[in-house]
């Protein structure tokens, strides 16, 4: 089995895993569990695929490299950093802070829907 394939079974399982997790958003303890564990499983997948791969020195020539790749690259940063952002609000939810919920969740939706832009986008960077 070829490490890309390893990969692409990784990054699908943790948008099964965010899925459920947005599915539990009403339990909260359960909904943040379940989040931060796919949240660290997508770092830890993208500091495998450094490993392997080399891809941070790959991304950082933008220039020269394929525009579908430089947009991949792009969406998964994007994503990670609002990963953070969605860290520092969830962690205010469930201190008792309901005024950033809707910020909460509309956040949530944009860094789910990136989650899934950079699944689509890396069957076309690993070909």
């Amino acid at each position: 089995m070829s490490s890309a394939l390893v990969f692409e079974i990784q990054s699908f399982l943790i948008l099964i895993l965010m899925f459920y997790g947005v599915k539990n958003h009403a339990k909260r303890k359960k909904h943040m569990k379940i989040m931060s564990s796919a949240m660290l499983w997508d770092v830890l997948l993208i500091l495998q695929i450094e490993l392997t791969r080399g891809a941070i020195g790959k991304a950082s020539k933008a220039l020269t490299n394929p525009m579908i790749l430089n947009i991949h690259v792009s969406i998964a940063v994007s994503c990670v950093l609002l990963y953070v952002v969605m860290i520092i609000t969830g962690r205010k939810v469930i201190q008792g802070n309901n005024e950033l919920l809707p910020r909460h969740r509309l956040i949530g939706r944009i860094t789910l829907a990136l989650r899934v832009l950079t699944f689509i986008t890396s069957f076309f960077v690993t070909q």
